[in-house]
């Protein structure tokens, strides 16, 4: 005889909502086996079945409200139904001992997948949810909120508790899986797929293929920019005696075809602040768990290209004059632009300067150049008025953008590291 069962006691809550549905039409199950899960404003929580049997018509769907006596589904009740993580054995035969003849012919269904620890399948992006899978996974209510905030597909996770059951730790086991599996080397974030689109259905179109430098330096940035955890320290250095003192080199110099920009000033002002804070000096090693402290200095310096960015490596910065930057420097751009830079000539850099303030803007955010830990991107100087205690006074002002791997530098020392910095820049003669 089939059996109402009903949502029994529970508690002060009333109109509770179903957001899930646990067990499907013929499915065997127990006594204390979760049938439905109800949701309130408050909580969350199971409703089991009170004895064993056959489940024959659900009564509820996803998104009714129901309260106490509210009718769940119809059960056939059995005085020994299979446990729900076996297979009944087969029929004995004949001639073996007989048993006694159950109430009904029909055979109680074998258990169902959610009920059996699930395989766990290769890593697949996080935030993709098959909502067949995740329902018949065999979770409680807060294993499922839990997962559903990390966007992960119970139906891919393999159940380590009672009966195959996922727990907190296999959801968390899972998502570390992902994070170290997922992308090549490591990589860890998981996106879905760009969507191939025919762009000529709106017009006319050309199709062009990257340059080698383009491809290389994307997959890099896109590497660093997933891996590194970036924060952006924004400043202002009062560079007016600075630029004072590059026009007067500029006249002395320029006779011998020496150009002298305010990038061999900010090269050295940047060794400088790495002498006064280590850690901008410094890498993580392969496994993340040790910094890497440089004795040298040696600083990058990205380069516009018709071909696309490179970052040619000048070294010693520590070690060079002003004008034998300047004369290194236009060394370096040139051998840039004339594609004659060697694979040596871009390596061992300590800290990257980006510098756009060639060609304007106001200011940007530069990705980190791993192994590094920070670079410094420049924009446009502009004179502005700067109060100095008793009247505003026009200063030229150049902002500066500090981008740093937030794993090694805190917000603290960026704040420091650019301070210092402004500092250095306005005292050029120091530099010298």
């Amino acid at each position: 005889m089939s059996k109402e069962i009903l949502v029994p006691n529970i508690g002060d809550f009333a109109d509770v909502e179903v957001i899930e549905i646990l067990v499907e039409p013929g499915d065997t199950v127990q006594a204390e086996d979760s049938l439905i899960s109800v949701e309130s404003d408050k909580a969350a929580m199971e409703i089991p079945a009170p004895e064993a049997g056959i489940v024959e018509d659900i009564r509820v769907q996803i998104g009714d409200t129901v309260s106490e006596g509210s009718l769940i589904l119809m059960l056939e009740p059995t005085d020994a139904a299979a446990p729900a993580d076996t297979t009944p054995a087969p029929a004995a035969p004949a001639s073996s001992q007989s048993a006694p003849a159950p109430a009904q012919q029909a055979m109680p269904k074998p258990p169902v997948a959610r009920s059996a620890p699930v395989a766990a399948a290769p890593a697949v992006p996080l935030g993709r949810i098959d909502e067949g899978s995740f329902a018949r996974a065999y979770a409680s209510p807060s294993v499922r909120k839990f997962a559903r905030e990390l966007g992960v597909d119970l139906g891919r996770v393999a159940g380590s508790g009672r009966k195959g059951r996922i727990t907190p730790d296999d959801v968390k086991g899972f998502v570390k899986q992902v994070m170290t599996q997922g992308l090549p080397g490591g990589g860890g974030l998981q996106v879905a797929p760009m969507p191939e689109i025919d762009f000529s259905k709106w017009g006319e179109v050309e199709s062009r293929a990257l340059t080698k430098i383009n491809k290389l330096t994307g997959q890099f940035l896109h590497r660093n920019w997933v891996t590194i955890p970036h924060v952006t320290q924004f400043d202002d250095a009062d560079i007016t005696d600075m630029e004072a003192m590059r026009k007067a080199m500029v006249a002395e110099y320029k006779p011998r075809g020496i150009g002298i920009t305010p990038l061999v000033f900010l090269m050295k002002a940047i060794v400088r602040a790495m002498q006064e804070y280590p850690r901008f000096n410094s890498s993580l090693d392969a496994s993340g768990e040790n910094l890497v402290f440089k004795k040298y200095f040696n600083v990058g310096i990205a380069v516009d290209t018709p071909d696309g960015l490179v970052v040619p490596v000048v070294q010693d910065v520590d070690k060079k004059g002003l004008v034998d930057l300047a004369i290194e420097l236009g060394e370096i751009s040139a051998k840039a632009r004339d594609k004659k830079l060697k694979p040596a000539d871009m390596q061992g850099g300590c800290m990257t300067i980006s510098s756009l303030g060639g060609i304007g803007g106001t200011r940007f955010t530069p990705i980190v150049n791993a192994p590094e830990v920070a670079i410094l991107g420049v924009s446009r100087s502009k004179m502005q008025p700067v109060w100095n205690g008793e009247e505003f006074v026009p200063r030229l002002m150049l902002p500066l953008a500090l981008s740093y791997d937030h794993r090694v530098i805190d917000g603290a020392d960026g704040a420091r590291f650019t301070t210092c910095l402004s500092k250095i820049l306005a005292d050029p003669e120091s530099l010298a």
